[in-house]
């Protein structure tokens, strides 16, 4: 039972961002399809939402670790 919930809750600290960076790059190319002038605006944007998604993954990981990597 707790290697399936240790499953469960890794792939929801893998899916959750993952969504969310395929949604972010799918609407930061749209953007630049209509504006390519918006270059400069859109890409230091898209790229620090981008870090924000993978530090919460990284920091959920090191939580789910955290909590499940101790031996009882």
């Amino acid at each position: 039972m707790r290697n399936l919930v240790i499953v469960f809750v890794m792939i929801l600290t893998i899916v959750g961002p993952s969504i969310v960076i395929a949604v972010l790059g799918f609407a930061s190319i749209r953007a630049l399809g209509r504006n390519p002038s918006a270059t400069p605006k859109v890409l230091p944007a898209m790229i620090i939402a981008l870090v924000f998604a993978e530090a919460v993954a990284i920091i959920a990981l090191l939580v789910l670790f955290h909590i499940f990597g101790t031996t009882e």
